[in-house]
């Protein structure tokens, strides 16, 4: 059978949301799916509470199936072992602790088809544990547009709001970095630089499970490693894909990427700001769509004004901020 869609969903201890998720999923208004779980040796009972909402449609049984790595092998390479036996005109990214809205493969491969476009993405939810975010998202005639809208921060790169077509992974030897999950979503921005046409949907059809553990607290030494293994992988790309003509947009993002080590109320991680790609400091007004605060702040640490740098952190972000995004 020649699916449409095949959904990639990574399964590793999320048994308190794996079921919400799973449901979203089997309720899709759409029929020509495939879905790959993805079991990434998880020590819960996160595969026996999947196992269990798959028999309450069976209708969908026979689209499904379920792979199982003997070993943990993390989250990029689950996506990859998906993508390695995937069937579908189009593959989409779900992780297994959030949840979709009921029309969402059919609205993104609707509009695939009708636009022609070999990637479609949306806007999403923030999903808090007492209400929820609307995330807009911008729009772009060109990839070319929407890869500069992710580099220099206008548009996220997140995978799991966009279809993508199955054949620019094979085509283009497009995987994502096993061993090096903080980041891995970057492995987007290589799909878009070799589309041809994309297309956008202003609804938010992705409810995306904010978690605690994110970035925005203070990182483990392993995600730093991870995080510029990916961010180097990103700039490599750019100059060999561009022939350097895109050096200025490998500075924003880089840019893009030291900016939470500013903002992680964690004075340790300055000297880090001061390490990553250094080259990149010289470009910080340059960037005249990046906020005034931001550049400012940017401009203070190249200066090694690291006083003023931790001023911003108390007022701005740990006490304005605590007042406008109460959970």
């Amino acid at each position: 059978m020649e699916y449409s869609v095949s959904v990639i969903i990574p399964v590793y201890n999320v048994g308190k949301f794996i079921e919400r998720c799973v449901r979203s999923l089997m309720e899709q208004t759409m029929d020509n799916v495939e879905y790959i779980f993805v079991d990434d040796a998880s020590p819960d009972n996160s595969i026996q509470i999947l196992q269990k909402v798959i028999a309450d449609y069976p209708k969908r049984r026979d689209n499904v199936r379920i792979l199982t790595h003997a070993e943990n092998k993390g989250l990029p390479a689950a996506r990859n072992t998906g993508l390695a036996v995937a069937t579908g005109e189009y593959i989409f990214h779900c992780d297994s602790d959030d949840f979709v809205e009921k029309d969402l493969f059919s609205t993104l491969y609707e509009t695939a088809c009708n636009e022609n476009a070999d990637i479609v993405w949306s806007d999403y939810y923030i999903s808090y544990p007492n209400n929820e975010r609307y995330l807009k998202q911008p729009s772009y005639d060109t990839p070319e547009a929407a890869l500069k809208g992710m580099l220099h921060g206008r548009m996220k790169y997140n995978v799991w709001n966009k279809l993508a077509k199955r054949s620019l992974y094979i085509e283009h030897n497009i995987e994502f970095p096993a061993g090096y999950a903080m980041g891995e979503d970057m492995t987007m921005m290589f799909l878009f630089s070799y589309a041809e046409k994309v297309a956008y949907v202003g609804k938010a059809l992705y409810h995306y499970v904010s978690n605690s553990s994110s970035m925005t607290n203070v990182p483990k030494p392993k995600h730093l490693v991870e995080l510029k293994h990916n961010s180097d992988r990103v700039l490599s790309f750019l100059e060999k894909r561009y022939n350097g003509t895109w050096r200025e947009e490998g500075y924003s993002f880089m840019l893009l990427m030291k900016w939470p080590f500013l903002t992680g109320h964690d004075s340790k991680l300055y000297p880090l700001w001061k390490e990553w790609c250094p080259e990149a400091n010289s470009h910080i007004w340059k960037r005249k769509d990046v906020a005034w605060r931001i550049r400012f702040i940017e401009s203070c640490a190249a200066h090694g004004q690291f006083w003023l740098v931790k001023l911003h952190d108390w007022i701005v972000l740990r006490f304005l901020y605590s007042l406008m995004y109460k959970n």
